[in-house]
């Protein structure tokens, strides 16, 4: 069979904002092939397959703005409930 995964993370270092880390990676066969992490500010590919993803979805600024609006959300909006 087959095994997929995507895991959005948030990582916080610090009580303000400023110190939020949002990392969301996809998985397949249990090998990270893309990753995208908010500190860097793009995608990152490990594989083959995903290094072609990672040039297509850096080129889109629709896409990258979508990862960034899911730090504000999902990270900043939850922040409290973490602390």
């Amino acid at each position: 069979g087959y095994f997929y995964q995507r895991v959005v993370e948030c990582l916080y270092s610090s009580k303000d904002l400023q110190g939020i880390e949002l990392i969301d990676s996809y998985v397949f066969n249990q090998v990270e092939h893309i990753r995208f992490n908010s500190t860097v500010g793009k995608y990152v590919g490990y594989t083959e397959h995903g290094v072609k993803n990672a040039e297509a979805w850096n080129s889109d600024a629709g896409i990258l703005a979508q990862e960034l609006g899911e730090l504000e959300r999902v990270c900043k909006g939850n922040a409290a409930n973490h602390y």
